[in-house]
């Protein structure tokens, strides 16, 4: 008896879950898809929290920035936890083949006191900035609407722990390889008068109830910083002979280009809405401009203590001025 081998092709009765093919068709849909549309909790819940009894324990209206569909913002980079730790892996492993070219090559030895000054006064203080950022991110994803902006939310503040330990490693290794200079760091935190308006920005940002207005004060600072810190001073450590910063910054700004897309996605998103677009735009001009204005005055000392290190020709306290002045246009919609 002979048998004949034959390939049978079985189709499937359905490509995805049936809450995915209502939106999008019933055809095959990526991981990011399935593990995010719908995910949010709207229903039977057992009671309300006690801190606000007006509210769900998962609530929409925890921020005045609605959207009618919270699934109308995807994250562009579609991040689920495999792709993301992926990607974030990459990019730590890059940040420590630098770290391992400038202790090798004595890089921060070199170092002028100027820019010494920098790192170790202004720059690596901010690992708590950083950490500050991780508590306001996590606040979004606890209260946020809609898994796609949760989670979006959730890997950033993962990445504030990312941010922090890359400034941590930098400090050790300027201090030689011992954790003093992080000490140190936390103490011109606490105490610098540079530092005092950012600090205490940061603290009021961090029990700011609407996590929209969070974000949106959050952001602000991250534009005059990181512009400041990782473009700006990348550019005068090139020039002036100071490569070790350069090598150092290029991760930080990496990370602030890529952390862009979901936050710039989301004020699309939020001023592209049917319903809300309207309300959304005129909230996002209001409380982003006044955001903007705050970040500008808690960075402009730090900005001048950049000047007074590295010499007025730097322009520190111009270039976050002038950076204000388009985020600001960019939030209101005005001319810069």
């Amino acid at each position: 008896m002979q048998y004949e081998l034959k390939t049978q092709v079985i189709e499937p009765q359905r490509h995805t879950f049936t809450h995915i093919a209502k939106r999008y068709g019933d055809k095959p849909a990526s991981r990011y898809l399935e593990g995010t549309i719908d995910v949010q909790a709207k229903e039977h819940f057992h009671y309300r929290p006690t801190w606000d009894p007006t509210r769900e324990i998962f609530d929409d209206s925890y921020s005045i920035f609605r959207l009618t569909d919270a699934y109308s913002f995807l994250d562009p980079r579609q991040f689920y936890y495999a792709p993301y730790v992926t990607a974030r892996a990459a990019h730590h492993e890059a940040f420590a083949t630098s770290l391992k070219y400038i202790e090798d090559r004595g890089l921060l030895e070199r170092l002028s006191d100027g820019w010494k000054g920098v790192l170790t006064e202004l720059v690596i203080p901010l690992r708590h900035l950083e950490s500050a950022g991780q508590l306001i991110l996590c606040n979004m994803a606890r209260f946020g609407w809609g898994a796609s902006i949760t989670q979006a939310a959730a890997y950033s503040g993962f990445d504030r722990v990312g941010n922090a330990q890359v400034l941590s490693r930098a400090g050790i290794a300027l201090g030689g390889g011992t954790a003093d200079l992080l000490t140190e760091a936390k103490q011109h935190w606490m105490d610098d008068a540079a530092l005092q308006p950012l600090r205490k920005f940061a603290e009021e940002t961090i029990v700011e109830a609407d996590w929209g207005v969070a974000l949106l004060q959050l952001d602000a600072v991250d534009h005059l910083l990181y512009d400041l810190l990782y473009q700006h001073l990348d550019d005068e450590a090139v020039n002036n002979g100071a490569p070790a910063y350069s090598l150092i910054s290029q991760h930080m700004s990496s990370w602030f280009d890529d952390n862009r897309k979901w936050i710039d996605a989301l004020y699309k998103a939020w001023r592209a809405d049917p319903e809300l677009g309207e309300t959304n735009a005129a909230m996002l001009a209001e409380h982003g401009g006044a955001a903007v204005d705050a970040a500008l005055a808690a960075v402009t000392p730090f900005a001048a203590r950049i000047d007074e290190l590295l010499g007025a020709e730097v322009n520190a306290v111009d270039r976050i001025t002038t950076k204000a002045a388009e985020v600001r246009a960019a939030y209101t919609g005005e001319q810069a």
